[in-house]
C-alpha cells in the first residue's frame, strides 16, 4: 500500500502511482478542486445564513439509502485502482466480499462497518452531498423531501473540476473543453454506481492478491 500525502490545499498525493498512471493526477486535482469548493460553500452557508452542518463522522445514512449516485469513467478507474492497490487488511477482504455479492438496491458496496472504504477516492457526488441543520432520519433522502437543506455545489468549482478531467476523455483543445462544459457533454459519460458490475472489480482484487503472493 502506497502511503499518501496531503498538500496544504488538501490535494491527495500518491507519488509512485501518479508517476505510472497519468490519469490519476487529473482525478486527484479534480477532487482537490471539488473539496475546496465544498469547504467554501459550506463556510458561506454557516457564516451568511447561520446554518449548521448536520453531517458528521460516523453517519452513513446517505451511503445506505441513495439509489442513484452518479459516477464518471475516470472516477471508476480511480475507485478500481484504490480498491485493488491501496485497501488492505481485514477491510480488504470485507470489501471484496461485498463487491462480489452486491445487488442493486443494497447499501453502497463500498460501505464497510458504516465507514466509506474508499473515502480518499470517493466520487464527486459523495464529496458534494452535505446536509444542513437536521440530521437525516432513518431511510430519509433529504434531496427529495427537503432539498433546501441539501448543499448546492458551487458551479465555478464544479466546472473547473470537470475541466481538468476532460483530457481523459480525449478532449484536449481549449475551445472543445469550453463546449464540453457549457453544453454538459461530460455528463453523457455518467453511470449509476449501484448499477455497475462490481463483481469484476472483486475479481481484479483477487487476481492482484494472487499475483502478489507469487511475487
Amino acid at each position: 500500500m502506497e502511503v499518501c500525502s496531503v498538500y496544504p490545499e488538501k490535494r491527495l498525493s500518491f507519488p509512485d502511482a501518479e508517476a505510472k498512471l497519468t490519469w490519476l493526477s487529473r482525478l486527484l486535482d479534480a477532487y482537490s478542486i471539488v473539496d475546496q469548493g465544498v469547504d467554501e460553500g459550506i463556510s458561506k452557508e454557516i457564516s451568511t445564513n447561520a446554518r449548521a452542518l448536520a453531517c458528521k463522522k460516523g453517519c452513513a445514512s446517505c451511503c445506505r439509502i441513495h439509489a442513484a449516485v452518479p459516477i464518471y469513467p475516470l472516477e471508476m478507474a480511480g475507485m478500481a485502482w484504490y480498491c485493488t492497490e491501496q485497501v488492505d487488511g481485514e477491510e480488504r477482504e470485507l470489501l471484496a466480499a461485498q463487491l462480489e455479492n452486491f445487488q442493486e438496491g443494497q447499501p453502497c458496496p463500498f460501505l464497510v462497518h458504516d465507514v466509506c472504504g474508499i473515502h480518499a477516492l470517493r466520487p464527486m457526488a459523495c464529496r458534494q452531498f452535505n446536509v444542513f441543520d437536521t440530521p437525516c432520519a432513518e431511510d430519509e433522502d433529504p434531496f427529495y423531501n427537503r432539498r433546501e437543506d441539501v448543499f448546492t455545489p458551487l458551479d465555478s468549482y464544479k466546472n473547473k473540476a470537470f475541466w481538468v478531467t476532460l483530457p481523459f476523455y480525449g478532449i484536449t483543445d481549449e475551445r472543445d473543453k469550453e463546449i464540453a462544459i457549457n453544453e454538459n457533454h461530460i455528463h453523457r459519460q455518467v453511470r449509476v454506481l449501484q448499477q455497475c458490475n462490481w463483481k469484476e472489480l472483486a475479481k481484479k482484487m483477487r487476481l492482484f492478491d494472487a499475483q502478489r503472493k507469487l511475487g
